[in-house]
This record gives C-alpha cells, structure tokens and sequence, in this order.
C-alpha cells in the first residue's frame, strides 16, 4: 500500500496523428495485458491546411486541434506527434565502438553535413545507438534522423494553439513500425520472427513500411489514399465532395455501389499494395513473397 503512494505517476500523454483529412487522436494507458484506449477523438481538417503532409495553414490546424482539445480528458496535456515526408530523412550509419556519447555527437554532425541536402542550420537531428555491426564488431550502428526544422516547429505551434504541449515529435515511419508488437496476436504464430509489413492508407498518401523481428528495416510513401476513392463517388453519383465524404461514412449509397465503386478500388488497392512489396524486395535484394496474411478491411474505408 505504502509503495503506491510513493511511486511516480507516469504522466499522461495524447498520441496525435495530423493528416490532410483529419486530426485524430488517441489516450493510451498500460494495464497487465497491454495497452487501454482510455480515449480517442477525430475532427476533420481543413481542406487545404495540409498538404502533402506539410502544415500550410498553422491557424486552422490549431483550431481543429482545439476541438480534440476539447474532447480528450483534461487531465492530459502532453502530446506525441510526428513528421514525415521528403523532408525527413533517416539513415544507418557506422561509429567507431570506443566513442563516447559526446564525441558521437560530435562526430555524427560532421557525417550528417555531408549525408542530409539541407544546410544543418536548417534541420533538427537526433540519432539512436542500435547494435554493434555484424560485419565490422569495431563499429556500432546508428540511426541518424533529420527534420526541416520549419516543419517540427510548424506542428509544434499547431499543437500548442490548440492547447497541448508538445512532448515528443517523432518520424512517422518508425513510429508506424513500433506498431509491430500490437500486432503480432492477429498474425501467424511464426510472424514474430518474419518479415511483417504494415500499410497506412490515409487520404492522399499510403505509407508502407517492414519490419524484421521487430526492427524497422523499410519504408515508402506513395500518392495513393482514401480520397481516391471519394473521387470515384463523386464522379459515378454526381455528388459534390463533401456529399461523397459523408456518404462513404455513412454508406448512404445505392446497394450496387459496392460492385460500381467499392469492388474496383479494392482492386487498386491491392496492385498499390503489391507494387509497393514488390519495390521493397528489389532493394532488399529478395525477388519472391509470400502472402501469408494480406486482408483488407470490407466494412470501412475512409
């Protein structure tokens, strides 16, 4: 009892997801048996506000931020997020073993002038000592990732316009892989050990990333999301955009619909998907697949 009292409570953070369609959010906790949704929030964005993952409009996004605001507990204040796209650039690199946690510091700044195409003062590095090099044990690998700066700080006056205080920004890809763990119960058993893709369809840009037993090893963008499908409605139904987002959510549509409209976007889902394994296996240097769990979703997509 008196341990309780004593122990330092882990403060409660918001994860936040800042898309061209919408802002979503997310309340974790930690029970005995894994994570608890405590609280989830989405407001649609501002058409225009982002645009290729880029804020464009800071005012606007801080206000749909401050409807989630609104709606997450307000016991939490602090909040995760991300950046991503072709201004964020993450490499593997390799240090000498014996450097000390200041001198990789140094030494990774003068391997990263000649690595990143963007002047250093403008970009935000961090790095992240992983494993020592199979194929030289003098050398350990590190991870090196670098950011536009205007970009960090563009989401980070977003945030706090909309009342949150920014805690962690991280890079999206990796941040999509660590989802990996939460996966694993829905996969095959052997799944834990293989290779595991994940594919985050959003409104305008598919995210595909591989993991190897966990560990980040591959990630692509590619100009493929829901809107695509928006598009399709509004074109076959003679809708207006809006009407089409609506109708998608709600399936307020003709019972053909799903062989019109849905069944052919399901078709070019699947060759977006397979192009983007087939891209991943050519630079791996793999040329075959197995498709042991490729499902889509039959009921939603937004």
């Amino acid at each position: 009892m008196l341990d309780n009292l004593w122990k330092k409570k882990t403060t409660m953070m918001v994860g936040i997801d800042i898309g061209s369609h919408a802002v979503k959010a997310v309340l974790l906790s930690q029970g005995n048996e894994g994570y608890i949704l405590e609280d989830y929030a989405i407001e649609p964005m501002s058409r225009g506000a982002v645009v290729d993952r880029e804020i464009q409009d800071i005012e606007a996004v801080g206000e749909v931020i401050a409807k989630i605001r609104k709606k997450i507990s307000m016991k939490a204040k602090e909040v995760a997020a991300a950046v991503s796209g072709q201004t964020v650039i993450t490499k593997i690199i390799y240090m000498d073993i014996a450097l000390n946690e200041d001198e990789l510091a140094s030494q990774i700044e003068i391997e990263a002038d000649s690595l990143i195409p963007y002047p250093l003062d403008e970009v935000s590095l961090d790095f992240e000592s992983l494993d020592v090099n199979e194929s030289d044990p003098s050398k350990v690998n590190v991870l090196l990732s670098a950011a536009r700066t205007e970009s960090i700080e563009a989401r980070v006056a977003a945030l706090e316009s909309g009342g949150f205080n920014a805690k962690v920004i991280d890079v999206e890809s990796y941040a999509v892989s660590r989802s990996h763990d939460l996966c694993l119960s829905q996969l095959p058993e052997d799944a834990e050990n293989k290779t595991v893709a994940i594919v985050d369809i959003g409104a305008t840009m598919t995210l595909f990333t591989a993991t190897k037993a966990g560990k980040h090893i591959y990630s692509r963008d590619q100009i493929f999301g829901g809107e695509q499908y928006t598009r399709s409605i509004v074109s076959y139904y003679n809708k207006s955009f809006e009407e089409a987002e609506e109708a998608k959510i709600t399936r307020d549509l003709p019972p053909n619909y799903t062989f019109e409209v849905l069944a052919p976007f399901h078709t070019i889902l699947m060759q977006q998907i397979r192009r983007a394994i087939q891209m991943f296996l050519t630079s791996s240097g793999a040329d075959t697949v197995s498709y042991t769990h490729l499902t889509l979703p039959t009921k939603r997509i937004v």
